[in-house]
């Protein structure tokens, strides 16, 4: 007898439905064909273990069992339930014989026949939505995060007896429910931290909020003790709410990479992603042997927080240079080529020299000018292009830290920064991928970043004077356009370009290499 189970394979952050082909003949052999890795050929004793345990069995008959399209890899555990199912049909044991095709059916069995859960939940359910499935069964910890696909009934078990019982029509699973409006309702200022917790620093939190509101790209450089670190822990505490759109794309990614919450099923708050300097550049931009995503998509639609930049080996840094410009990463392989998105914001800190202290011509202590170039030189030229805005972070003096006032709090530079970022949504209603600032291309900054006869004499003496690259002249128009957008003034004027002139001063200082 034959039958037909379906599950499912993720390449990227996409799913690609796999057809289980089970048929049961006469002899005593077991066949499972269609490229399966390791862990997929020793389902059969996973599977053969957990229907024993339960009550049921294996046939002493020959098994085919092929997985379609064979010219894919079948990879990992997963599909453990798909054929423990396939196999129960087509030998009789199970009553509903025709409805198992119906759904996706997906799980790790143990051998007491416990269902440990999957990767890739929610774009498995957004796929077999997409197909016409009329569900999908799953491990119960994964039935949170497919339950976010509306339309589609997601069925959560603890172990395949469920399951069995389900299609013997004994036992209802119980049919699971998700609200993404709550979830992402309940991410409202739940931080733990807060600006207001930051003394002083008033022209670097400043900064931040221009970063926050116009989603750019931001390198502190300060002694150590100055703050850097906090600062950048905050910046999470500012930015916009994430839509159910960015909300989604965002759980893909945690999805397949088999970090996200399942109590919740949704990644609600912007992702802070903060490497140690060690990391490789396989870990931070993703791939491997069987792709995985790296840090930079697992900080999309939030940040990548690099501390002691110039501890991170050069060529790491470098692989970041794409990513930043084109927001999405491309991994190939000789079988398989997988995009992840990557649109995250880059904050970065690092010490302005060796010892950690500002170059001084008139110190008597301190690092000499060739040292701090030297140190500077290691993030070179073309990432630093891409940085928006450089800040120095002074340490904060003992009057500024003994103050009993607070200063602002998050709650109140997010309400600035949601408006300049309500402007920029409706500005770029009618471009596709344009949300923010930071995202205009060339020619869209020639239309949105027009200046008068003051800014361009500004950036006239500021182009001779700093001798800045054709890429900082675009994001200083970029930052500029953020600032007016603060002000909520429809063109950028001179003073708008003054200040974001004054956040390139890693450019002002020719210390970068």
């Amino acid at each position: 007898m034959l039958v037909k189970t379906f599950g499912s394979a993720v390449y990227g952050v996409d799913a690609l439905t796999i057809t289980v082909e089970v048929n049961i003949g006469k002899g005593i052999r077991f066949y499972l064909v269609g490229l399966p890795d390791n862990a997929v050929k020793e389902s059969h004793q996973r599977i053969s273990a957990a229907l024993k345990n339960n009550g049921y069995r294996i046939p002493g008959k020959e098994i085919t069992i092929n997985m379609a399209p064979a010219d894919i890899k079948k990879e990992g555990s997963s599909y453990d339930l798909t054929i423990a199912i396939g196999i129960l049909a087509a030998s009789n044991q199970i009553e509903k014989v025709e409805e198992v095709s119906d759904y996706i059916i997906m799980g790790e069995l143990s051998l007491d026949g416990f269902l440990r859960p999957i990767k890739g939940a929610l774009p498995i359910a957004l796929k077999a939505k997409k197909e016409g499935f009329k569900g999908i069964i799953l491990p119960k910890k994964n039935a949170k995060e497919a339950a976010i696909v509306k339309g589609l009934a997601v069925y959560g078990a603890d172990n395949i007896k469920e399951v069995i019982d389900f299609f013997d029509g004994k036992e209802s699973l119980k049919l699971e429910a998700s609200s993404t409006e709550e979830i992402l309702n309940q991410s409202e200022f739940n931080f733990g931290i807060d600006f207001l917790d930051v003394k002083g620093q008033e022209n670097v939190k400043r900064a931040l909020e221009i970063a926050a509101s116009g989603g750019h790209n931001v390198i502190m450089v300060g002694p150590p003790g100055s703050g850097k670190s906090m600062l950048a822990k905050r910046i999470p505490t500012i930015l916009p709410p994430l839509s159910l759109d960015e909300a989604l794309e965002t759980t893909k990614i945690h999805s397949v990479s088999g970090i996200l919450n399942s109590d919740i099923g949704l990644v609600n708050n912007r992702p802070f992603r903060s490497p140690h300097h060690t990391v490789s550049d396989v870990a931070l931009v993703g791939g491997g042997s069987n792709p995985k995503p790296g840090e930079i998509s697992l900080a999309h639609n939030g940040i990548l927080f690099l501390d002691e930049l110039p501890e991170f080996k050069r060529a790491v840094l470098e692989v970041l240079r794409q990513p930043l410009e084109d927001r999405v990463v491309t991994i190939s392989r000789a079988r398989i080529s997988v995009d992840y998105p990557a649109n995250f914001m880059l904050v970065a800190a690092m010490n302005p020299s060796p010892s950690g202290d500002f170059y001084d011509p008139s110190g008597v202590s301190g690092d000499a000018e060739h040292v701090v170039k030297r140190y500077l030189s290691k993030i070179s030229g073309p990432l630093m292009d891409r940085i928006d805005l450089h800040i120095e972070v002074q340490p904060v003096p003992y009057e500024k830290l003994a103050d009993k006032r607070d200063g602002e709090s998050s709650k109140e530079i997010r309400d600035r920064v949601i408006k300049a970022r309500e402007i920029q949504k409706e500005r770029y209603k009618e471009y596709e991928g344009i949300h923010s600032n930071s995202q205009l291309t060339p020619k869209l900054t020639k239309r949105y970043c027009k200046i008068d006869e003051a800014g361009e004499m500004l950036m006239k003496n500021a182009m001779e004077k700093l001798g800045l690259s054709a890429r900082s002249y675009g994001r200083i128009f970029k930052v500029a356009r953020t600032i007016a957008d603060l002000d909520f003034k429809e063109n950028i004027e001179a003073n708008h370009i003054a200040e974001a002139i004054q956040y390139r001063s890693l450019d002002r200082n020719g210390m970068m290499g």
